[in-house]
């Protein structure tokens, strides 16, 4: 056996020589190829060929069986072809029986238990070492209850538990291997069992990536070096987040086409095949602006610009884990992160909606996104709209648990202290309330960041030319009216009559009206938002979330906890 397995392999191969695991789960990156050494050079083979010419190359029968082709011996076909026709007769009728997950499971739990008692005999010839390796394992033994599942998938649930936990196999050189990209679509019965390990298969680090283009350079694509315009170990780095099935589709996609793989051309097509393969569950955020967009926000532009000094300088260990920004709605909690995204020089991902009304689906969307960020070394990830996407700890009526599995998934996650500096969270909301204390604890969203809406007439027409600078309108200050002290609006409604003002602009004729006239009138006429105590509130339990002075208004920096929840307390009925 070659001394270059990856490290699931080996962890594979130490606990099966233990003698206390007969029975594996692989799931995670098992589309993918994995490198294997021999003397003429590296191959690169399916996780399934893999384990039959590496993990098993010493084994007397190999049985790889999947819904779509039934049961295949790779090796010891005589000794599997021979006693199958004595089973059931004709080679054609065989063939048809080993199709269905039932009598296939069937089959092989007869052969296994035919091989141990002919062991058990002196002298027997029968086989010694015997793998099983079942593919898309989702639809033999699937998630949800036994009494749902009906009795054909019970049976197999329960010969899947057999083959673990049976001493006589454990004791024997027999083995079972369950293959599914996504763990939580197989039985809690099977995944849970204490005598099953599960092995997660990652997608390549930069480094497995570099060996992987070497091998490529010195195989298939010779021109890659003088087709590229970054060096190697740069493409490496650049590639990561994608499996070598995917880097590979990309370099031959400019290769095969005569086009020289630049820089640009790279990061468009990473993205496109990273969101395709995660099935829209993640989106690329690719922003123009700046933090120099921002209207106000002081001391919130210079924290995170610091944090951007650090996270280049890589003093991973003196970044925070995550960052929970607040703010009623309309105050830019989006528009900050996607600014902020323009200046930190790595990739930011958004969260898309990852619920899924199938059972375990959500959860194995969630497993995905996961392992692509663990990927991508160094990454952002926006949460919209959080505490609807987070989940609750003791989950929610009518949802069968998923809101407290999600939550759990998220929680494991974000607390993961090898992630500092690497996977950066930043949840927005505008109810911070409904999140889970433990989910934006120090550990998790360590920074807090409350935005509010302008407090004087002159962040107002702060804040009016920077809309007009966002919209492509050449606004100057003197076009700007006298705006009231004590009026209070959001950047929604802010955007809302400036663009009022210019669509008046753009329908008079000449000679047109001044728009300083214009933006008059409809700060005049513009109705703010009714719902003035739940905007309040809003802006109050960000207040209290808030974990540095630095980023409040002078008027809310002297009040003291007591009042803040009293004033909280008197207009919670309003939301």
């Amino acid at each position: 056996m070659s001394p270059e397995l990856p490290g699931w392999a080996r962890e594979m191969r130490d606990l099966f020589k233990s003698g206390s695991v007969a029975q594996f789960i692989l799931h995670g990156n098992i589309f993918d190829v994995v490198p294997a050494s021999r003397a003429a050079g590296t191959r690169q083979l399916s996780v399934k060929a893999f384990l039959d010419e590496v993990m098993f190359e010493s084994y007397d029968v190999v049985l790889q069986y999947d819904r779509g082709r039934g049961i295949r011996a790779t090796r010891g076909s005589e000794d599997w072809g021979e006693w199958l026709k004595q089973v059931l007769g004709s080679e054609s009728l065989a063939m048809a029986q080993t199709r269905e997950p039932g009598p296939a499971l069937e089959l092989i739990d007869r052969y296994l238990l035919r091989t141990l008692n002919l062991q058990s005999l002196r002298g027997s010839l029968a086989p010694r070492k015997i793998a099983v390796i079942i593919d898309f394992a989702e639809f033999v033994v699937p998630r949800g209850d036994a009494l749902e599942l009906g009795g054909a998938f019970s049976a197999n649930v329960v010969k899947a538990l057999g083959w673990a936990n049976d001493p006589a196999i454990l004791q024997s050189n027999i083995v079972t291997v369950l293959l599914t990209e996504g763990l939580h679509d197989l039985n809690d019965l099977v995944v849970e069992n204490p005598h099953v390990a599960t092995l997660h298969i990652p997608l390549p680090d930069e480094a497995e990536l570099l060996d992987y283009l070497r091998t490529l350079i010195a195989s298939q694509f010779p021109d890659l070096p003088a087709k590229c315009e970054v060096p190697i170990e740069v493409l490496a780095r650049r590639l990561t987040g994608l499996s070598r099935v995917g880097a590979f589709k990309v370099l031959s996609l400019a290769l095969k086409n005569d086009r020289t793989i630049t820089a640009a051309w790279l990061a468009r097509m990473k993205k496109d095949l990273i969101e395709r393969d995660c099935q829209g569950l993640l989106e690329f955020l690719e922003s123009s602006y700046t933090l120099d967009n921002i209207a106000g926000h002081d001391a919130v532009k210079s924290w995170l610009r610091e944090d951007a000094q650090l996270l280049k300088k890589g003093v991973l260990h003196a970044l925070p884990m995550g960052y929970l920004i607040t703010g009623r709605i309309g105050t830019g909690k989006t528009f900050l992160v996607q600014c902020w995204a323009g200046e930190l020089g790595i990739p930011t991902v958004v969260f898309k909606n990852f619920r899924d009304r199938w059972v375990g689906a959500t959860e194995s969307n969630l497993e995905k996104i996961f392992a692509v960020l663990r990927a991508l070394g160094q990454v952002v990830v926006f949460v919209d709209e959080a505490d609807q996407a987070a989940g609750k700890r003791e989950g929610g009526e009518g949802d069968s648990g998923l809101s407290g599995r999600v939550y759990g998934m998220l929680a494991r996650e974000m607390s993961d202290t090898r992630n500092r500096g690497r996977i950066i969270w930043v949840f927005a909301t505008s109810r911070p309330d409904l999140l889970e204390v433990d989910l934006k604890r120090q550990g998790r969203l360590d920074v807090h960041i409350p935005l509010f809406p302008p407090e004087t007439p002159d962040e107002m027409r702060v804040l009016l030319l920077a809309i007009a600078r966002k919209l492509k309108f050449p606004l100057a200050e003197g076009d700007l009216p006298d705006i009231e002290a004590g009026v209070t609006l959001g950047g929604n409604e802010v955007e809302g009559i400036l663009v009022r003002a210019l669509r008046i602009y753009e329908l008079s004729v000449e000679p047109r009206p001044p728009l300083k006239q214009l933006l008059a009138e409809a700060f005049r006429e513009m109705r703010p938002s009714a719902h003035t105590r739940k905007l309040e509130y809003m802006d109050l339990v960000g207040v209290k979330e808030c974990t540095d002075a630095r980023f409040l208004p002078p008027r809310y920096r002297d009040t003291s906890p007591e009042e803040l929840e009293q004033r909280i307390d008197s207009l919670r009925r309003f939301v």
